[in-house]
């Protein structure tokens, strides 16, 4: 039976995963990054690019918060407080493992992209010329590049490992979970969207990747406990 629904969840998760994609490539066809960039800035910049509330708050004090509570979740693999003692061992490692390689997914993707930050570009008072990130991603705009996916979103969409890790423990723990981490990783993208950061498409494509990595270590955590129960079963 538990097989049953866990195979019944997978479909419906592949589903809204694959929904997601077609929305935001269609969201990148039809050029709404650029319409929406231009309601905070223009030729002379965007005014709240050296906010300090959304500089030294919403940045700068928000990664700092983000690296403390992965930390926390590392530690909390062997030392378990709160929320994370109704979860088992393989499920504490898989949090804090999902957590970070998320990160790393990011952050890796962002040293390939070729795609500069709105203030970069000719349209904001930069040199860079607007295209789509997917088709400069390996071709350079004329600016630094280097901004897609959305790094400081991550620190929000990154905690998504949370939803997987408490699906069984806590249905409630782990919907908390999800929310939050949305709530966060839009928060800190719109964020970096007021200051000309980044587009918007960046935020959403960060929030998918982050939550696809998420759902492959679920599904490789779920394999290696299959895996192991069939072979003690085999042994006995």
């Amino acid at each position: 039976m538990l097989r049953v629904m866990q195979s019944s969840s997978d479909k419906r998760i592949a589903v809204i995963t694959a929904g997601v994609a077609i929305v935001l490539l269609a969201w990148d066809a039809w050029g709404f990054d650029l319409p929406m960039a231009q309601w905070f800035g223009g030729l002379s910049g965007f005014p709240l690019q050296e906010n300090w509330f959304l500089t030294n708050i919403l940045h700068d004090g928000v990664k700092r918060l983000a690296w403390a509570l992965a930390l926390l979740l590392c530690l909390g693999v062997w030392f378990p407080q709160a929320a994370l003692k109704r979860l088992q061992f393989s499920q504490r490692l898989q949090f804090a493992v999902t957590t970070l390689l998320a990160v790393t997914v990011v952050s890796s993707l962002k040293v390939f992209s070729a795609t500069s930050c709105p203030w970069s570009l000719a349209e904001f008072g930069g040199i860079a010329h607007y295209a789509s990130h997917w088709a400069h991603l390996f071709e350079h705009d004329g600016g630094s590049g280097g901004c897609f996916p959305a790094g400081h979103a991550s620190s929000g969409f990154a905690f998504l490992g949370g939803y997987f890790a408490f699906r069984q423990a806590s249905a409630c723990m782990a919907r908390k979970w999800l929310i939050g981490a949305l709530i966060a990783g839009m928060v800190f993208g719109m964020a970096q969207q007021l200051r000309g950061a980044h587009f918007m498409s960046h935020t959403l494509w960060t929030g998918w990747i982050c939550w696809v990595t998420a759902w492959g270590v679920n599904s490789l955590m779920r394999w290696f406990n299959f895996a192991a129960v069939t072979v003690d079963l085999a042994e006995t």
